[in-house]
């Protein structure tokens, strides 16, 4: 990739793509982001990131080894947009580079076609219809049937390869596991995403497979359906139901919503995001992502209990891949921000790569806090809030009782469940405990 390079970031905004901020590269790691000024000056006061508000503000500077430098590090939400897995794989592939944690610009600005939410970069979509156009292809299809991608019929692979640049995924999702992303119109058939103009969009799907052939990778994938049942039956917002198909898993996206006006896309923005994260895998606590989720949500309280209940559940049925880009905010159809719906729900402790579980309650000095009235009590929140929300989680801890029967009432397979149940036990023991009245 050339350098310097440059490209605009566009959202989608009442059912056009509006270039909105600037992204001039200099390295792979060494970028420059600014609100266009005919954005700013057009009113909107959308921004492509909660952390971000519209405006123009003077560059940001850092201490270097010569004194104040322009900060030329990536801005935490591109992190988002970063390709990862097998979509990571094909772009460097295709770039002919070699992979490096400092690997952003050029993944970006030829990945960012379609990622989730509603945000993509102009050079990435050039950069998508040139490799239409290199293949040869025909962009036209009447769609597919269930039973061709079921059966995943050359035809259907071969307009995912087109469509997604991945016949085993897609570019813009995020994760390890391959993943299609498909809609379908008004007659139900589908289509790979990008296949189907939004005029003729119905629901928009995200198709999971399972990580790897092992039988423990299918047993991860197969129980997922049941585990989103379970946070429904536990309270926790959620979705419509996944369908399981064999080994495919196919999740209705929360982040499009089809409207008699259009296909209205939501801003979606991981945690990590929102903590000002650069890069993967960077260490931080479960009170540092909550206090960048009550920074920006609208109802902080509310928001603070979905958060720690969601914890209650990751924890009883040992879910351990709970890294921050595995939880999000998003701005609803009426402008309210919350915490999406729950996603990546899953026995991830039977996975073969062994997922840690890789966000911990610390204390001060950094050591692990692993009683929930120690965590509530040692919450930087008002005392009001610190008794309402020991209240509400003394109150779940008799649903927590319940979930080794909830859990086989939807489907979780027994020993699955069998696995869980210390661990069912040793949560529903420590919201009991909650003391009554813990200090404001």
């Amino acid at each position: 990739m050339a350098y310097p390079k440059t490209t605009a970031i566009e959202i989608h905004i009442n059912g056009q793509w509006v270039p909105a901020a600037q992204l001039r590269a200099f390295s792979d790691d060494r970028l420059q982001f600014g609100y266009l000024d005919e954005y700013v000056f057009s009113g909107s006061t959308t921004p492509v990131a909660l952390g971000y508000p519209v405006g123009i503000f003077p560059e940001s500077m850092r201490d270097g080894p010569l004194g104040p430098e322009p900060d030329r590090r990536p801005p935490a939400f591109l992190y988002d947009l970063v390709p990862q897995g097998r979509g990571r794989k094909y772009l460097l592939s295709t770039l002919q580079i070699a992979d490096g944690d400092d690997v952003v610009a050029p993944l970006v600005m030829a990945g960012a076609f379609n990622p989730i939410g509603r945000l993509r970069l102009a050079s990435a979509v050039e950069f998508f219809q040139d490799e239409v156009t290199k293949s040869g292809a025909s962009s036209t299809t009447e769609g597919f049937g269930l039973e061709d991608i079921l059966q995943k019929s050359d035809e259907f692979l071969n307009q995912m390869s087109l469509h997604s640049m991945l016949a085993s995924g897609a570019t813009g999702v995020q994760g390890v596991a391959p993943k299609f992303l498909l809609t379908t119109d008004k007659s139900g058939r589908w289509f790979a995403d990008l296949a189907v103009s939004d005029q003729l969009a119905q629901e928009h799907w995200l198709i999971k497979l399972p990580r790897g052939r092992s039988e423990d990778d299918r047993s991860v994938l197969r129980n997922e359906a049941a585990y989103l049942k379970v946070a429904a039956r536990m309270g926790i917002r959620t979705h419509h139901e996944p369908m399981q198909h064999g080994e495919m898993l196919f999740v209705r996206r929360f982040d499009r919503v089809v409207t008699t006006h259009g296909v209205h896309r939501l801003h979606q923005e991981s945690v990590a995001s929102l903590c000002g994260q650069r890069g993967f895998g960077v260490p931080q606590s479960q009170q540092d992502l909550l206090r960048a989720i009550r920074q920006f949500v609208d109802d902080p309280l509310a928001e603070t209990i979905e958060f720690m209940k969601r914890d209650v559940l990751n924890q009883a049925l040992r879910n351990t891949d709970n890294h921050a880009r595995n939880t999000a905010v998003q701005i609803t159809v009426d402008g309210r921000v919350q915490l999406t719906p729950l996603f990546d729900f899953a026995p991830m402790f039977k996975d073969p790569e062994v997922v840690p579980r890789s966000y911990h309650w610390l204390d001060t000095k950094g050591v692990r806090q692993e009683n929930w009235g120690q965590i509530i009590e040692a919450l930087d929140v008002q005392g009001t809030e610190r008794a309402v929300i020991a209240r509400e989680m003394q109150a779940f801890a008799s649903k927590v009782e319940g979930l080794e029967s909830v859990a086989i009432d939807c489907g979780v397979e027994a020993d699955i469940v069998r696995a869980c149940l210390k661990s069912i036990e040793v949560q529903s023991y420590q919201l009991r405990s909650i003391p009554e009245a813990p200090r404001g």
